[in-house]
C-alpha cells in the first residue's frame, strides 16, 4: 500500500481503452458495477481502432476447437481453447446487441481459416458494415484504419457513452497495482494530470492495456530479431506485463508476435513501420494466390531468402527475417531489400500506413510509388549493376538471383522458397526500384497466464485474487495466429473478465 490519499473507489477498474477494455467496461456496467476506464493515451482505440475489423466467429464449437488445437501446437491449455471455441459460436449474438446502440448493420463474410487443418471451414468473419451518420475523420481524426475496424470501434464507443456507470479518463497512465493485507489486488496507482493518484477497486482490476509493440528494450529481452518497428501506436509499452509480474504473474509465449515487414520513414519522429501492401490471403493446398506480388526481397548478400507472399503474410512474414549468421554475428536479412521493376511499379502502392496517434499524422503512400523515391524510402537505378553498387553486394550474385527468379516466373515450376506461381512477377523492365524493409510488429501475442475466467495466474497456477486480463495481453495465440482472432478475443475475454470480476465478493 502507498501513502497517497485514495481519490476514488469503484467496483471495477479497466486499464486500457481498446476493444478489450471497452468490452470489459460495458459488460461490467451491465452487471451492475461502477466502472472506471483508465487510458494512458490522450485518445481511445489503441491498436484496435487500426484493425481490419473482421472478428472471427464460428458455426461449430467442436470444429473450432480442433483447428485451435492444431494451430497452437500444445502451447495453450485445452480448457482455454474449449471455452474460446464455444464463445466464438456465440459472439455474433453478443455483438448484434452492441450494434443496436449505433444502429449499425453487420455482415458475415464466408471466409474459412488460413490453413486447411481440421475444422478450418467452420470459421467466418463478422464485420460492422455501416454506421448511419458516422464520419470517422470527424469523430476519430487521430486514427487511420480500414473501414470495418473504425466502424467496430464506433460501436464500442457508443456503448460506453450510453452507460452512465462507466467513467473514462484519458491521459491516465497506470503505474502499478495495489494489494491489500491479504494479497488481493484492490486498486491501482495512476498518474492523472501529472499527479499520482490511488483508485480503489472493490471487485477487481482488469488489465486490457495491450502488449509491448512500442517497447524496444522489452523486445530485445524476449526476441532475437531486432529491430522490429511498431505499426500502429506508441501506447503499447508492456505496462500490464510489468505490473502483473510485480504481483507474481506468470507469462506465456513471449516470443510470438503478429507481424510482417515494411519501410522506415526518413523522419525519425515517424516511429511507425509502414507496412507493405496486403494482398488477399490464400490457402495452401486449396486456393493458391492469383494476384501478382510486385516485388522480391533479397538479403544483405543479394540473395532471395523467403517466400515474399506467404498464405497470411501480415502475420507470419516477419519470421523469415529472424536468422542469425554466426560467422558475421549479424541478422543477414535485417534490413532486407525490396526490388521491383518499372512495369510492376505501376501496379499499385507497395505500402500503406494505419496508425492511431494524435501527434503524428499518418503517412499516405503515393499511388505510383514515386513520392517515396524523392523521400529516399525507394531508390531508382537504370541497371542491376547500379542496384548492386548501391547495396554493396556482389553484382554477379545479384544478377544470378534475378536471372533465376525471372526464369522461374516463366514457368509453373516449384519455387525452392515456396512462392506460388500465380503470385510471381519478373524483374525485367528498367528502371529498377529498391528500398530497405524491416520486420514490423502489428501486435504481440506474449501474454499473462490466465484461467478460463480470465483470472491472472502465478507461476504455480494459482489465481492472483482481484486481477483479470483481457485482449492481447492475455492472448491465447501461442504458435500460429488465426486472422481476426485477436479481435474476437478482445470481445470474448473482455466480457468473461468483467463477469468474473462482477461476481467476486466486494
Amino acid at each position: 500500500m502507498t501513502d497517497l490519499p485514495r481519490q476514488d473507489m469503484v467496483d471495477v477498474i479497466v486499464v486500457g481503452y481498446g476493444f478489450a477494455g471497452g468490452a470489459a467496461a460495458i459488460a461490467a456496467a451491465d452487471a451492475g458495477c461502477r466502472v472506471t476506464v483508465l487510458e494512458k493515451m490522450a485518445v481511445p482505440g489503441g491498436i484496435s481502432i487500426c484493425s481490419g475489423g473482421g472478428m472471427r466467429v464460428a458455426s461449430d464449437a467442436a470444429k473450432a476447437l480442433a483447428y485451435l488445437e492444431a494451430t497452437n501446437q500444445g502451447t495453450i491449455e485445452r480448457p482455454l481453447l474449449e471455452r474460446f471455441a464455444r464463445e466464438m459460436t456465440e459472439l455474433r449474438g453478443h455483438f448484434e446487441q452492441l450494434a443496436q446502440a449505433s444502429g449499425a448493420t453487420l455482415k458475415i463474410i464466408a471466409r474459412p481459416a488460413n490453413y486447411a487443418l481440421p475444422g478450418w471451414d467452420t470459421f467466418h468473419f463478422l464485420e460492422v458494415d455501416e454506421v448511419p451518420g458516422f464520419d470517422p475523420r470527424t469523430e476519430f481524426p487521430h486514427a487511420r484504419s480500414l473501414r470495418a475496424g473504425i466502424n467496430a470501434f464506433k460501436v464500442v464507443a457508443d456503448n460506453v457513452r450510453a452507460r452512465p456507470a462507466i467513467d473514462v479518463r484519458f491521459g491516465a497512465a497506470v503505474t502499478r497495482l495495489e494489494r491489500d493485507a491479504d494479497g488481493c489486488v484492490c486498486g491501482v496507482v495512476a498518474t492523472i494530470d501529472g499527479h499520482a493518484t490511488r483508485i480503489g477497486a472493490r471487485r477487481g482490476v482488469i488489465l486490457a492495456c495491450g502488449g509491448f509493440e512500442a517497447n524496444a528494450a522489452m523486445q530485445q529481452q524476449y526476441w532475437q530479431l531486432r529491430p522490429v518497428l511498431p505499426a500502429a501506436t506508441r501506447g503499447n509499452t508492456g505496462d500490464g506485463l510489468r505490473m502483473a509480474q510485480a504481483v507474481g504473474a506468470d507469462l506465456r509465449h513471449m516470443w510470438h508476435f503478429h507481424g510482417s515487414y515494411g519501410f522506415r520513414h526518413p523522419d525519425p519522429a515517424y516511429v511507425f513501420g509502414i507496412r507493405t501492401k496486403k494482398l488477399p490471403d490464400w490457402t495452401p493446398g486449396v486456393q493458391p494466390p492469383t494476384a501478382p506480388l510486385s516485388w522480391i526481397l533479397v538479403d544483405r548478400t543479394g540473395r532471395r531468402f523467403m517466400n515474399e507472399y506467404e498464405p497470411y503474410a501480415h502475420d507470419t512474414s516477419a519470421r523469415a527475417f529472424d536468422r542469425f549468421d554466426a560467422t558475421t554475428l549479424q541478422m543477414p536479412a535485417v534490413p532486407a531489400t525490396m526490388l521491383f521493376d518499372e512495369t510492376r511499379r505501376k501496379l499499385y502502392p507497395v505500402a500503406r500506413s494505419f496508425i492511431n496517434d494524435p501527434d503524428i499524422r499518418c503517412y499516405d503512400w503515393s499511388d505510383d510509388n514515386l513520392k517515396e523515391v524523392d523521400l529516399g524510402m525507394l531508390q531508382r537505378a537504370d541497371t542491376l549493376d547500379e542496384v548492386a553498387r548501391a547495396l554493396q553486394v556482389d553484382p554477379a550474385v545479384l544478377h544470378a538471383t534475378i536471372g533465376r527468379w525471372n526464369d522461374l516466373c516463366a514457368t509453373d515450376a516449384a519455387d525452392p522458397l515456396g512462392r506460388p506461381a500465380g503470385s510471381r512477377a519478373p524483374v525485367v523492365d528498367p528502371p529498377f526500384y529498391f528500398g530497405h524493409v524491416w520486420p514490423v510488429v502489428s501486435n504481440t501475442q506474449g501474454a499473462l497466464a490466465h484461467d478460463v475466467e480470465q483470472r491472472v495466474l502465478d507461476p504455480y497456477g494459482a489465481p492472483i485474487a482481484g486481477l483479470y486480463v483481457a485482449g492481447e495481453l492475455g492472448s491465447i495465440w501461442g504458435y500460429v495466429y488465426l486472422s481476426g482472432g485477436n479481435l474476437a478475443e478482445c470481445f470474448i475475454s473482455g466480457r468473461i473478465a468483467a463477469h468474473a470480476a462482477a461476481a467476486r465478493a466486494a
